[in-house]
């Protein structure tokens, strides 16, 4: 009996592959090194690939960033969806996105790319941006639903400041910090904010 070729891949799927391990690569060095002493023949030679393949796929090295960046926000925002899709109580559903955000923080290199490298290469604003769209909404939506009473603005405001403190203590955590007891802190603060409606 011949044995069947296996299926031949398309080009989109040898793009994508290309560009994964680009966005590997460069998330490895960018952790190991920081973004400045990262040489884009490193991140080439990491990844296997070829240097016009890297700028192929972006335009530079910070844009190489940006999409390193980006998938770090995806993935926490999508481990505190994972966490909380099937928690019905709003405040409990407000616990488990705070812990499931210590959790997903706890990535050795997350803190390093999100909170000290993408404000210095992105920029302060872009920075901001891609936490916004990348996590800050489902905290909006969960205080909205907890506090049902409070205006936008309030809502807004409360958001903010969360968010903020949520990026210090992460911050706090990754330079030491014990995350059982930041995380029990961020539990008691979010516990007095939702009674204090």
């Amino acid at each position: 009996m011949p044995q069947e070729k296996p299926a031949r891949r398309s080009q989109a799927d040898r793009r994508a592959e290309t560009r994964a391990k680009l966005v590997e690569a460069a998330r490895e060095l960018f952790v190991d090194s920081g973004f400045a002493d990262t040489a884009t023949p490193d991140i080439v030679r990491r990844a296997s690939v070829t240097r016009g393949a890297l700028y192929h796929h972006f335009n530079d090295k910070a844009d190489l960033f940006r999409a390193v960046a980006e998938e770090e926000a995806k993935a926490i925002s999508h481990h505190i969806d994972q966490e909380t899709r099937n928690v019905a109580d709003p405040e409990q559903a407000m616990v488990t996105g705070s812990n499931a955000f210590f959790e997903a923080m706890l990535v050795p290199g997350r803190v390093r790319l999100l909170m000290e490298e993408a404000p210095a290469v992105l920029g302060h604003s872009t920075a901001v941006a891609l936490t916004r769209a990348n996590g800050t909404e489902e905290l909006r939506e969960g205080l909205s639903r907890a506090l049902p009473e409070h205006s936008p603005k309030q809502i807004d405001a409360l958001t903010n400041l969360l968010s903020a403190a949520f990026d210090r203590a992460a911050l706090e955590i990754a330079y030491g910090g014990d995350p059982e007891v930041y995380k029990e802190v961020m539990n008691h603060l979010i516990g007095e904010v939702l009674k204090g409606n």
